[in-house]
């Protein structure tokens, strides 16, 4: 019986020990400040949206063992579509980084980590869209969050969908750190 439970308490122990690192697993600075309203800086310019669609610095800290890679996503799960709104889908991003610049999701400017990946949003191509939601809807919650991931790429590229991201991301997150930010018109 003793033999039975070793193996038991040593699992067990390993794996509090690892929900305590993942717990460590935080977004230490972004320009969304969580549960508050998205600056202007954040939103759409377009779609009856006068913002600056400015992707937010961002950066994280107590990555858990065994990170490979990163991946960032902003998502309005209130967005009247049935399947929420990707604003923001960047991925294989190197395990060695740990901020992203302000408006690194504009991909003209080319400020994303040597290997990254910006995939389609749910405007249509890769990159940052800024918050617009309906006029008169309410508020809608803005959640950016950072995925260290287990694999060093995803295989998938800048035509993928972000639900097809989502999948991916979803498959092989080890922790999640996340920040969400408020916005209305």
């Amino acid at each position: 019986m003793k033999r039975v439970l070793y193996p038991a308490c040593v699992a067990a122990v390993l794996a509090v020990a690892g929900v305590a690192q993942a717990a460590d697993f935080k977004i230490s600075q972004s320009g969304i400040e969580d549960g508050q309203r998205l600056d202007e800086a954040y939103v759409l310019q377009g779609f009856g949206c006068s913002g600056g669609n400015t992707s937010p610095a961002v950066s994280w800290q107590g990555v858990p063992a065994g990170t490979k890679s990163f991946a960032v996503t902003l998502y309005d799960p209130d967005a009247p579509t049935g399947s929420g709104w990707w604003h923001w889908v960047a991925f294989n991003i190197p395990a060695g980084t740990n901020r992203l610049a302000p408006d690194a999701g504009n991909p003209a400017k080319g400020l994303m980590p040597t290997g990254a990946v910006q995939s389609r949003t749910d405007f249509g191509k890769p990159g940052f869209g800024g918050a617009c939601p309906p006029k008169g809807h309410g508020p809608h919650r803005y959640q950016l969050s950072v995925h260290a991931l287990d694999v060093d790429k995803l295989p998938l590229d800048e035509n993928a969908p972000a639900a097809m991201v989502g999948f991916y991301v979803g498959a092989h997150t080890l922790a999640k750190a996340q920040v969400t930010g408020i916005y209305s018109r």
